[in-house]
């Protein structure tokens, strides 16, 4: 009698402990796919992080190459990044005209050198507009007045009003000022002569 209570409290125990088991490993089941997703989110989270917005990198690497050329120049100039309309954009903060040149010319040439050393690092054409001391800023408004007049003139005399030639930033400006009256323009010409020609509603 003795050994049959014994056989059967381990075939009891053998019973429970196989319940025991086999719960634990639903319950393993059902929190195991959860664990994962909070993993996988985690890992995605951590990826979103690590993927910076390629214009805000070409803004960096712009940025670096020109403090760089700061130093090198012993010139002073605080330098600010951000992205807007689609291209990043750099602008350095001085009184300092050095950079700027005649008619902005030095900082074209920088512009084009920046660009350059972004599509070095990055491999990719840029777009990246520059500014320095607050020249692009002024001219966009000095850019808007020319072709407001223009475009009174054209509507007063109906005839197509040739401007003086513009290196690309300025004619855009133009070219959206005349869009935005309801006008037409076109360029004509070669570059650095290459101009805005404003024409008549059709």
């Amino acid at each position: 009698m003795s050994e049959e209570l014994t056989t059967d409290e381990v075939e009891n125990q053998s019973s429970e402990e196989a319940v025991e088991s086999e719960a634990m490993a639903e319950q393993d089941q059902a929190l195991g796919p959860a664990e994962e997703t909070d993993q996988t989110a985690v890992e995605s989270s951590d990826d979103d992080d690590d993927q910076e917005d390629p214009l805000d990198t070409e803004g960096d690497v712009a940025a670096d190459y020109l403090e760089e050329l700061l130093d090198i120049a012993d010139l002073d100039g605080d330098i600010d990044t951000y992205v807007e309309g689609g291209r990043a954009h750099v602008s350095i903060v001085t009184d300092n005209q050095t950079l700027v040149g005649r008619d902005g010319e030095v900082l074209d040439a920088l512009q084009e050198l920046s660009r350059l050393a972004v599509m070095t690092e990055t491999g990719h054409r840029s777009r990246l507009m520059l500014d320095i001391a607050g020249h692009r800023d002024r001219r966009r408004k000095e850019l808007q007045v020319l072709a407001h007049d223009a475009i009174a003139e054209v509507k007063t005399a109906g005839e197509a009003v040739r401007l003086a030639p513009m290196n690309p930033f300025e004619r855009k400006i133009v070219h959206d000022a005349v869009a935005e009256a309801g006008l037409v323009s076109e360029s004509e010409g070669v570059e650095p002569k290459r101009r805005v020609v404003v024409l008549p509603a059709q």
